[in-house]
């Protein structure tokens, strides 16, 4: 499959933001050091869809494009591959990683990641928050995440300022909101409970070439699919 070219930015593993993080999303929630004693840097990364993959996935119908189940299993193998060879790498070198997963590493009940690469990429000025809960980046929002903690020593990228959702920022869209027909994305919350029902449910129609519980209707032909609709999503000087 094709992706975009992918967006790369630098966490200090010792920015406060990770202690926050764990005590906002829960003290089951990985700081770097948790994964690596001596961690001095978050590597986070984010690889956009190609856009026809997205259009496939731009239906009425309740489950997921095949083109998108596709898409979610071929990248979460290629970001696997690609952390266990930049990990090889830096071991050449002297130095030391830890590959973390794309996804799978939550609590079932809870739906409480112990290690969010949307927060991760939060963290690291990659993107911020849209009212979707997906993290907007300067490519959009169509696409996956990933991350890697090292001891190598990385200056890190600045922090984004302002917001990249156009709702949170004037409430001129929503469009999120209208796409996700089965009610767990709201203006005013998100039931991510019903979300995980969805997407167990597309799981099943796809269940032949492995685990797809995927979704991501609330990502498709939005201001945001791919890039930043905003003028604020800069970073700081």
């Amino acid at each position: 499959m094709d992706w975009g070219i992918p967006l790369v930015a630098f966490a200090d593993a010792r920015n406060p933001l990770f202690n926050r993080l764990k005590m906002v999303v829960g003290l089951d929630h990985f700081l770097p050091s948790d994964l690596l004693n001596n961690a001095r840097t978050v590597i986070s990364y984010f690889v956009p869809f190609d856009k026809e993959i997205a259009s496939s996935n731009n239906t009425t119908e309740g489950h997921a494009s095949e083109r998108w189940a596709i898409a979610y299993l071929e990248t979460n193998q290629m970001i696997l591959d690609l952390n266990e060879s930049i990990s090889s790498m830096f071991q050449q070198h002297g130095y030391r990683s830890t590959a973390t997963v794309p996804t799978y590493d939550f609590d079932k009940n809870r739906l409480m990641s112990s290690w969010s690469h949307k927060h991760i990429t939060f963290i690291s000025g990659l993107g911020k928050f849209g009212i979707h809960n997906m993290i907007i980046t300067e490519k959009g929002c169509c696409g996956r995440l990933g991350s890697i903690v090292t001891n190598v020593e990385i200056e890190p990228s600045r922090m984004r300022i302002g917001e990249s959702c156009l709702y949170k920022i004037n409430r001129s869209c929503g469009l999120c909101v209208l796409k996700c027909t089965w009610g767990a994305l709201r203006i005013d919350g998100f039931d991510k409970h019903r979300c995980y029902e969805q997407c167990i449910a597309n799981a099943s129609v796809y269940s032949r070439m492995g685990l797809a519980d995927v979704c991501g209707k609330c990502t498709i032909a939005v201001p945001c699919s791919f890039s930043d609709p905003s003028a604020t999503g800069r970073t700081k000087e």
